[in-house]
């Protein structure tokens, strides 16, 4: 499926998917660092992990640091979804037929010998914030660099709300149907023509790796928690 814990052990696995989200959340420069300088200096790469192999929010922050955490996955998700909108204005119609929309303003991939992919997200219900999630992988062979992207999944079937609520740890790939959104959904967007579990739309890539497949990337809870 994509993730490896077996090879790397669920501990570092972890450790690199709490890595990528601070490298995603943190200034540009930090990505050209790892890009320029870690994948050739095996030190500074170690050193570059261990700095940002930090617990995740939930087990080490209080209720201060979760609604500030909050409040900045909600104004990336704006902004996205401004983005999305902007770019593929029939996008909208998605938003509007939708039950609810899980997006991840910002994901990661940063690739190395051993890469992991990971971003933080909202689930909005009737357009509003309802439960926080993490897209989260780790794999062993992918290309080296980094990239970053936007995804959104467009919920439209009660089966797949209702998964998402109360499945900790959802691979992408098992479970409900995911349909990408192509140019011939996009094209044919009515409640007649939209008849699977969820669609998704990936955007706004930048970065050095080619190709995005977010199968067996799980998604999990992270506030407020079960």
């Amino acid at each position: 499926m994509g993730l490896n814990w077996v090879l790397m052990g669920h501990q570092e696995g972890q450790r690199l998917i709490d890595a990528v989200v601070m490298l995603h959340m943190s200034q540009p420069q930090i990505g050209n660092i790892m890009t320029d300088r870690a994948k050739t200096d095996p030190t500074r790469r170690h050193l570059i992990g261990a700095a940002f192999a930090i617990p995740a929010l939930t087990a080490a922050g209080g209720e201060a640091q979760a609604a500030a955490r909050a409040s900045a996955i909600n104004a990336d998700a704006d902004a996205a979804f401004d983005r999305l909108y902007s770019a593929q204005p029939r996008a909208r119609a998605l938003g509007r037929l939708a039950r609810g929309a899980l997006m991840f303003p910002r994901i990661a991939n940063a690739g190395f010998v051993v890469a992991a992919r990971g971003g933080d997200g909202v689930l909005r219900m009737d357009g509003r914030p309802n439960t926080y999630y993490r897209l989260a992988a780790a794999s062993v062979g992918l290309q080296a660099g980094v990239q970053t992207f936007s995804y959104v999944m467009f919920l439209f079937t009660a089966n797949v709300v209702d998964y998402l609520a109360r499945t900790d740890g959802w691979a992408l790939g098992s479970g409900p149907t995911v349909v990408v959104a192509d140019q011939g959904v996009m094209a044919n967007i009515d409640t007649t023509t939209l008849s699977q579990d969820a669609y998704s739309i990936t955007f706004g890539q930048a970065g050095l790796m080619a190709g995005i497949n977010l199968e067996g990337s799980r998604i999990s809870r992270i506030f407020p928690r079960r």
